[in-house]
């Protein structure tokens, strides 16, 4: 898959590899390999989730899709998230986990576990 590219009419998707290669160059790029430890990557994506919850802390439930948020909002949302997720694709290249192959695997075990109910 080829490097996204966003406009009205079409997206193209970006595979998890290819983050994990834009995450590697940056960090390459500024000399933080050395930080980049599990441990430091762990904490560094927990604080990451504690700024997530901030956003949502005292709005109690809110509708699927936010319809009631301003757009500043949802794009303060959207960068908690991504947060969040550069930080797990980090942490899963540091600990030598193909996150892609895994998730797909936990798939098919919470598939077998949580069968669906057959009518």
């Amino acid at each position: 898959m080829g490097e996204a590219v966003m406009t009205e009419e079409t997206v193209q998707e970006i595979s998890l590899k290819d983050i994990s290669r834009k995450l590697e160059e940056f960090a390459q790029a500024r000399d933080w390999g050395k930080y980049h430890s599990p441990r430091n990557l762990l904490l560094a994506m927990v604080g990451e989730v504690g700024e997530l919850s901030e956003i949502f802390q005292w709005k109690g439930e809110v509708a699927k899709g936010l319809p009631n948020w301003q757009e500043s909002d949802k794009e303060h949302l959207g960068e908690e998230l991504s947060d969040v997720l550069l930080y797990l694709i980090r942490l899963a290249d540091i600990c030598g986990i193909d996150l892609a192959d895994a998730a797909l695997k936990k798939l098919v075990k919470n598939a077998i576990k949580y069968p669906a109910n057959s009518l």
